[in-house]
């Protein structure tokens, strides 16, 4: 697991072996099994749950992604949103706290942590785009070019609430698309 984050890292910022090292001691590896959470945490989904009792699925993360909810965690204020696993995972985790004191004594990771802000920033920026200016069919096409085996491996149930449709109207597209039509 530690790899896949000195990967992460390796592929933003230059750490020496010992500033990795330091870097990954402020981690704690945590395992999840499919449904257990991490806040109320293979496959995450971050989703919130409205007043009606209705899901909305915010964000899939699959293996090497990070996944939190960034305001909770830049203002320490409680979270509005569940993340929970749709898949047995192992997550490398990262508290506030050590966050800072990680920025203290490696300060190259200053930089990959604002590549990461920017590049969630930007992924939520194409979502508002997406759920405001495309049809339900050009946001499942556009979700299928993006993650080509995301069918595989999340139901449809999670992947209408992803797109903001019902599951029968997943269904009906999918059936279009296969049909051709």
């Amino acid at each position: 697991m530690y790899e896949v984050l000195a990967k992460s890292i390796r592929e933003k910022v230059f750490l020496n072996e010992d500033e990795m090292q330091l870097c990954a001691s402020f981690f704690t590896l945590k395992k999840l099994r499919r449904k257990q959470y991490l806040l109320q945490e293979g496959v995450l989904r971050s989703y919130h749950v409205d007043k009606k009792d209705q899901e909305h699925v915010i964000q899939f993360a699959f293996e090497g992604w990070w996944i939190a909810d960034s305001y909770s965690f830049l203002t320490e204020e409680p979270s509005a949103y569940n993340i929970d696993a749709l898949e047995d995972a192992e997550l490398l985790l990262l508290t506030r706290e050590a966050q800072k004191e990680l920025l203290l004594k490696v300060p190259k990771m200053e930089r990959y942590f604002r590549i990461l802000l920017q590049k969630s920033l930007i992924a939520m920026q194409r979502r508002v785009l997406s759920s405001l200016s495309y049809s339900a069919e050009e946001k499942y096409t556009k979700l299928l070019e993006s993650y080509p085996n995301i069918a595989q491996r999340i139901s449809q149930q999670q992947i209408a609430s992803y797109l903001g449709v019902t599951p029968e109207t997943l269904s009906r597209i999918r059936k279009q698309l296969a049909s051709g039509k």
